[in-house]
């Protein structure tokens, strides 16, 4: 079954390359890969000593950081290796300075796992929350190299629980430990015969909450409210576009913060064309008189956290499509009372956020303009969600202490 798997891999590598001249992000995915071992060979020595961190994208890397930055600080003469399955986490975070080295993972075929083992040669690995490639993880395996899961999420229709998923479950032995978020995780490991678990939760709530500590102050934000209750759209898709703008336009006396998950030129334009309000593009700012504008659009990265810390009410795209809900602790941990779509039920920290009052779903452009009236309009009303979402974020955080101590605890690291 695994040569079969492994066959599939490469087949689909010649696959890729085709579909990559007409898709730049498939474009990115598969020249990025082109360098990966010349990159190892020039950067990671055979006297080095190694810790590996894989992220499939940008939220899983998020969830690693608190690890990696704690590990950086234990074992400062180790190397951290940080691999992505994903361009949107690469083309990000390629210059993080928590790792020295960041490459792409190169598709998960025996060759090239046999051959990342050999040049990487790592001494711990750590895939977090999930992706979980056969080849790479019989290779630890085979090295005896101490490998652990942070943040790990598990559901029942998701193949290592199905007849068909030997060989996945045959690839979990290479685990040394499992750190789950919830113990339905743990239960359902239990199930396939795995015990060597821990509830630890989910760093990002230790990662969220590190924000807090950080300089969030922007000057030209504090500009443009200019004290008036400001709503944030953050990582916004044109579906949630859809479900808001007709609201900006009817708004009176509010200020609006709209960071697109994506800002391709026709979709930015679109967006300006169909708001009836100032709008001003973090791009023009220069020269402007920042207050006279009710609509500001964040047209670049990395300002997002900063921003959700000026805002009264955030709503967080991705419920109204199938990519995926974006990130909402980071406004709840600012004490902001969060709205999303209704395709958040994969993301137990939005379930959870619901349950206990932090956040509102909404399903329709109808709820959506409602939920958005009600928290602007009704100060007591926000201030109490904002209050129960903040509170939310405290009370959850403790994985990163949890898991550090079991691996610092764990004699089979000698680093």
């Amino acid at each position: 079954m695994l040569y079969l798997y492994s066959f599939i891999t490469f087949i689909a590598s010649f696959v890729l390359k085709i579909v990559s001249l007409f898709s730049q992000k498939m474009k990115l995915f598969v020249e990025g890969r082109q360098h990966v071992f010349s990159t190892l060979e020039k950067f990671v020595h055979t006297d080095d000593t190694v810790i590996w961190f894989h992220a499939a994208s940008l939220g899983e890397y998020e969830q690693g950081l608190p690890i990696m930055e704690k590990m950086r600080a234990l074992y400062p003469e180790s190397k951290i290796l940080l691999t992505f399955f994903s361009p949107s986490g690469y083309e990000i975070r390629k210059n993080t300075t928590a790792a020295d080295v960041v490459v792409y993972l190169p598709l998960d075929t025996i060759s090239n796992a046999k051959k990342f083992m050999k040049l990487a040669h790592p001494d711990m690995a750590f895939f977090i929350k999930y992706e979980f490639w056969p080849n790479y993880l019989n290779q630890l395996k085979k090295s005896g190299t101490p490998t652990y899961l942070i943040s790990g999420l598990f559901r029942p229709n998701q193949a290592f629980f199905k007849w068909y998923g030997g060989i996945y479950r045959n690839a979990f032995k290479a685990f040394n430990h499992f750190f789950v978020q919830y113990e339905s995780s743990k239960e359902l490991l239990k199930t396939i015969g795995f015990a060597n678990v821990t509830v630890s939760g989910d760093t990002r709530y230790d990662r969220v909450s590190r924000i807090l500590e950080q300089d969030n102050s922007l000057p030209f934000i504090e500009k443009f409210i200019n004290g008036k209750t400001t709503v944030v759209f953050g990582s916004s898709w044109p579906k949630d576009e859809d479900m808001f703008v007709d609201f900006i336009n009817r708004s009176v006396d509010t200020k609006f913060i709209i960071a697109p998950h994506t800002f391709g030129e026709a979709h930015m334009q679109g967006l300006r064309q169909s708001l009836k309000k100032p709008v001003l593009f973090y791009s023009e700012m220069e020269d402007k008189n920042l207050a006279e504008y009710d609509v500001f659009i964040v047209d670049t990265i990395g300002l997002l956290g900063k921003i959700y810390s000026y805002a009264d009410v955030a709503y967080v795209g991705g419920g109204f499509g199938t990519a995926g809900l974006h990130n909402i602790l980071e406004p709840a941990a600012f004490g902001i009372p969060v709205v999303f779509g209704p395709n958040h039920q994969k993301f137990p920290e939005a379930v959870a956020l619901v349950q206990n009052g932090g956040a509102i779903t909404v399903k329709d452009k109808a709820e959506t303009e409602l939920a958005l009236s009600e928290l602007i309009y009704n100060d007591t009303y926000r201030q109490e969600k904002g209050h129960i979402a903040e509170t939310f974020v405290k009370m959850s955080r403790g994985a990163v202490h949890k898991i550090i101590n079991y691996i610092t605890n764990d004699d089979r690291n000698n680093l």
